[in-house]
């Protein structure tokens, strides 16, 4: 990777020469901070066997208000190689795994293609669900056609100035959007899923509600909604919990009310919105961020 430009930021950072690009990860080898069964995503993603989550270290977004920030900046992990990842896919499959599912896997895309390709000659047979902040480049998705099997991407902004303050990425919504028309294509328009109601083949659209931000959550639910219908998931989320450093947002330094939630459902409701996922219960109390250990890896 002498100039990278797989994800918006275009930082053309000389990773092979041991420049750090803005995702934090430089060198020639894969990094990679967790591999293991995880039963914390959608029903559809997890099921009861658990989903065979591949958490990468890095991430293009690098969010203030990350809740993975220790893998965000690159920190955890251990180093390999493409052939090995090849060999986590199928020691995930052994252990029952529902699928393989790759967490920021965006600046890893040629390697993790390769290892795809060279697990299913080595038989592995499971969907691959490509789980990302949602702020692609349409150029690095088209590199996943007939490799992701389903796409698990957030929708964080509509918003370009809310988009600037908490992810310097005041280009999100429109990258956001066009990213989502290229996996939307991609997997056909139309969700699939197997007799045990586990989704193969599809979308879902992923929004974290943030505290004091309704009106954002708001206009995002209604793109989707409006664009796509029911074509996409969504899945609507209260479990932000703000972490250490937040001194800084004080806006987000607090959880999400009960009430903030169930304005943003109610208003998908209302809208028409169908095929979905809410939380319930005191979701922010509960742990959604395993440890970055390295297991498995």
């Amino acid at each position: 990777m002498p100039s990278c430009t797989l994800c918006p930021r275009n930082c053309h950072a000389d990773r092979s020469a041991g420049h750090r690009g803005f995702c934090g990860v430089t060198g020639t080898k894969i990094k990679c901070a967790r591999a293991a069964l995880h039963m914390w995503e959608e029903p559809c993603i997890s099921g009861e066997k658990g989903s065979g989550t591949v958490f990468f270290s890095g991430c293009p977004l690098r969010c203030v208000y990350c809740q993975n920030r220790e893998i965000a900046r690159g920190e955890a992990g251990k180093e390999i190689t493409p052939e090995r990842l090849a060999e986590i896919f199928l020691e995930l499959e052994e252990k029952g795994a529902a699928n393989i599912n790759l967490v920021t896997p965006t600046h890893y895309t040629p390697e993790i293609v390769w290892a795809v390709e060279k697990a299913r000659e080595l038989g592995l047979d499971l969907p691959v669900v490509y789980n990302c902040s949602g702020y692609e480049k349409v150029e690095t998705l088209q590199m996943l056609e007939g490799i992701v099997d389903i796409y698990l991407t957030d929708f964080k902004y509509m918003e370009a100035e809310t988009a600037k303050r908490y992810s310097h990425a005041p280009d999100y919504p429109q990258m956001a959007q066009a990213a989502l028309a290229e996996m939307v294509r991609q997997t056909g328009g139309k969700a699939v899923f197997d007799r045990q109601g586990m989704m193969k083949r599809g979308v879902i659209v992923r929004h974290l509600l943030l505290p004091g931000h309704l009106k954002n959550a708001k206009a995002v639910v209604k793109y989707v909604y409006e664009t796509y219908g029911n074509q996409v998931y969504l899945s609507l989320m209260n479990q932000y919990t703000p972490l250490p450093g937040m001194e800084r947002w004080p806006e987000l330094n607090r959880k999400v009310t009960r009430r903030e939630y169930e304005r943003l459902v109610d208003f998908a409701v209302d809208l028409g919105v169908e095929n979905g996922f809410i939380q319930e219960g005191e979701t922010a109390q509960e742990s959604f961020i395993p440890a970055f250990d390295g297991e498995g890896v």
